[in-house]
C-alpha cells in the first residue's frame, strides 16, 4: 500500500477535515503517499489530484466543512465515468482509497471496487447517522448539538409568549437527529420518519398539555421526504388549537455547519486512521466504524443494504420525560 488516496462525497459534514487530516498523517507514518482528490467522485473523474503532505492539513482539525470539497457526481454513475476515474488512479500508481461520505458515496465505492478491484475503505461521514456498522457517524454529534442550542434559544422566546413552536430538523429517512434533539432540548413531542404519527395524535398529545397548564411547547419535527413538513403540520394544527399562536423554525443547513465538537473531532480521528491501517491490513471494500467504543470494519455492501433502527430505549425516554 503505497499510494493511499483519499476524497469526500456527498453531503457535508463537521468532523471531515479531521479525518482527511488523519488520512493524510496516518499515511505519512506508514510511508506511504497520500493523495487528495478534489469535489468528490466528480474530481476523481476530471483528475482533480494532488499529492498531500503533513503541511496540507494544517490548522483543518477544527473546520466545518471539507477542504477537499464535495459533489455528487452523475457521471460517476456511468460506466465510462468510472473508467475514466480508474485510469486517472492507474497514471498515479494509487493502490488503495478511501472514501468519507454516506450511504450513495458507499455505493458508488463498492460498484468501483466489484468493477476494477481497487482495495477502498469507506468512512461515515454523515450528520443523519443513518449507517449501519457504526453507533455513531462524524458529524451527528455537532449537528444535534446545533440543534440543541436553537432549540433552547426558540424555548426562552416559546416562554415568554405561550407560543408552541414546531423545529423542524435534518432526517429524511432517519429520526436520530430528531429523536436526540427532543430528549435533550426538553420538546413536548417528537415526529419521526420511523414512528408516524397522526395529526391527530400530535394535537391531542398538546391538548394534554395544555389541560396540565403547560404554557408553551416545543415540537421537533424530522423533514421527512420534503423539507418544509413542520410547516404543513402546523397548519393543521393550528385549525384545531386556535387558542395559541403557532410559529415554525426550518433549521436547515444551518445543522451541517460549524466546528465540529470535540467527539466528532476525536472519532474522525479515530476513523481517519484506522481507514488506512485497515487498508494497509488488507481490508477492501469496507467501511470502518466504531461500535462500543471499538474499531470495526463492515462491508460496504452491509452498511449500504440494512436498515440502522432507532434505539427503543430512545423512544420509551421521549415518551415518559415529555409527560
Amino acid at each position: 500500500m503505497k499510494k493511499i488516496a483519499v476524497l469526500t462525497s456527498g453531503g457535508d459534514a463537521p468532523g471531515m477535515n479531521a479525518c482527511i487530516r488523519a488520512v493524510v498523517r496516518g499515511a505519512i507514518y506508514y510511508e506511504a503517499e497520500v493523495y487528495g482528490i478534489y469535489q468528490g467522485y466528480a474530481g476523481l473523474i476530471n483528475n482533480e489530484i494532488e499529492r498531500m503532505n503533513s503541511f496540507s492539513v494544517s490548522n483543518i482539525l477544527q473546520r466545518g466543512g471539507t477542504i477537499l470539497k464535495s459533489s455528487r457526481s452523475e457521471e460517476f454513475r456511468t460506466k465510462e465515468g468510472r473508467q475514466k476515474a480508474y485510469e486517472n488512479l492507474q497514471n498515479l500508481g494509487i493502490t488503495g482509497m478511501v472514501v468519507i461520505g454516506g450511504d450513495g458515496s458507499f455505493t458508488g465505492a463498492k460498484i468501483f471496487y466489484e468493477e476494477y478491484g481497487l482495495p477502498i475503505i469507506g468512512v461515515p461521514g454523515t450528520i443523519d447517522n443513518d449507517i449501519y456498522g457504526t453507533d455513531k457517524t462524524i458529524g451527528f454529534d455537532t449537528a444535534v448539538n446545533t440543534t440543541l442550542d436553537a432549540i433552547d434559544k426558540i424555548r426562552d422566546t416559546a416562554d415568554s409568549h405561550g407560543r408552541i413552536f414546531f423545529v423542524e430538523v435534518m432526517g429524511r429517512d432517519s429520526g436520530y437527529i430528531a429523536i436526540q434533539s427532543a430528549i435533550g432540548g426538553g420538546a413536548e413531542s417528537v415526529i419521526l420518519p420511523e414512528k408516524e404519527a397522526t395529526t391527530q395524535e400530535v394535537i391531542e398529545h398538546l391538548r394534554d398539555g395544555l389541560r396540565r397548564d403547560k404554557s408553551f411547547s416545543i415540537v421537533v419535527v424530522a423533514e421527512k421526504d420534503t423539507p418544509g413538513y413542520a410547516v404543513q403540520l402546523a397548519r393543521e394544527v393550528g385549525e384545531a388549537i386556535t387558542k395559541k399562536d403557532i410559529r415554525v423554525i426550518v433549521l436547515g443547513h444551518i445543522q451541517r455547519g460549524g466546528a465540529p465538537t470535540s467527539t466528532d473531532r476525536t472519532l474522525a480521528s479515530r476513523l481517519g486512521l484506522a481507514a488506512v491501517e485497515g487498508l494497509i491490513d488488507g481490508h477492501k471494500n469496507k467501511m470502518v466504524g466504531v461500535i462500543n467504543d471499538k474499531i470495526v470494519f463492515t462491508p460496504l455492501e452491509d452498511a449500504i443494504g440494512k436498515d440502522k433502527p432507532l434505539n427503543p430505549e430512545l423512544l420509551r425516554a421521549m415518551k415518559i420525560l415529555s409527560l
